[in-house]
């Protein structure tokens, strides 16, 4: 039942995980992108696919397909902060000269182990930014990034693990940009993210740090329906456990949750009045974390020690109508 292929995308070796309910299909060479999580028993994609035309595109904007890892994620004003006396300095790939979903983008991570047993299959990634002269350009302290994703019945776990090699503390932040499917039905979803308040953002679209009532957003607290609704919007989980629920109409459910105590924000992004897909978005640390003045518990930054990992880990569980 579980086992570990190999396949190929525009040339690319690809990483297949399978178990009786799902196939996971993920791009090593190509920034470890999770690019496809396929459906066996109800025969549908869970996310937006890179179909193999998209590659120009994909090399463009990786996060666009997926469940591309965002490190960090969001905006920081003009790319720069400083940290622990280090100067950081971000490309400035937006609008008002500002950065925009951090440094991971193509790179190539190692594939260094692969497990099938009676419970899962599994891969094991790794990449080093010390070998990536432009990451290091832009954040001058080397991270070792381990990433375990687990296939599980109907479950797919990520378990990132990042590792400090440098001799100072660094500021690090985590997210994903994971495009669900909706199949052009948005009457037949539901999303449920429990929250407390929506972070204002100012005219460059960055976090003032300040919390606004949930206003029309409180029907996430117990399910919204997604026809006609257009999600760009930075939201905090509060007291609340980081869980997402997406929800058809028959019953089949997405749910998606992150390990605490990292995981304190979450984006929903429709691009446009929802149709096709929605991004639901874990993040640990607010948008330009680093220059809110704001402590670490607030904004989610997590000041990362010298050789003291932390493991960040993500659920994507795909239940059917008949386990609800």
């Amino acid at each position: 039942m579980y086992q570990v292929t190999k396949g190929q995308w525009n040339g690319y070796e690809t990483i297949i995980l399978h178990s009786e309910k799902l196939e996971a299909t993920v791009l090593p060479g190509l920034g470890n992108n999770v690019i496809r999580l396929w459906d066996k028993i109800a025969e549908r994609e869970v996310l937006r696919t890179p179909a193999e035309q998209d590659l120009d595109y994909y090399m463009t904007k990786p996060y666009h397909f997926g469940i591309p890892m965002l490190m960090p994620p969001g905006r920081i004003r003009r790319g720069r902060f400083t940290y622990a006396g280090v100067q950081y300095q971000f490309d400035q790939n937006t609008a008002n000269d500002n950065h925009i979903h951090g440094l991971h983008r193509t790179q190539a991570w190692t594939v260094t182990a692969t497990e099938t047993t009676d419970t899962h299959s599994a891969v094991t990634c790794v990449f080093n930014t010390a070998d990536d002269a432009d990451w290091m350009r832009q954040y001058p302290t080397p991270l070792q990034l381990t990433m375990t994703m687990t296939l599980s019945n109907g479950t797919l776990t990520q378990a990132l693990t990042v590792t400090n090699k440098g001799e100072q503390p660094a500021p690090f932040g985590f997210g994903t940009h994971t495009w669900l499917q909706i199949d052009g039905e948005p009457e037949r979803w539901t999303v449920k993210v429990p929250v407390t308040g929506i972070y204002e953002l100012d005219e460059e679209l960055i976090t003032t740090g300040t919390t606004a009532p949930l206003g029309q957003y409180e029907q996430l607290i117990n399910g919204m329906n997604l026809k006609g609704t257009d999600f760009d919007t930075v939201f905090s989980k509060g007291e609340h456990k980081p869980e997402a629920l997406l929800t058809r109409d028959d019953g089949y459910t997405i749910r998606y949750s992150g390990n605490e105590p990292y995981f304190k924000h979450w984006v929903l992004y429709t691009r446009g009045v929802a149709e096709e897909i929605i991004c639901i978005e874990p993040y640990t640390w607010l948008t330009d974390a680093p220059n809110l003045p704001f402590d670490d518990e607030t904004t989610g930054l997590i000041d990362l020690k010298p050789n003291e990992p932390v493991t960040l880990v993500l659920d994507l569980s795909v239940q059917h109508a008949e386990q609800n």
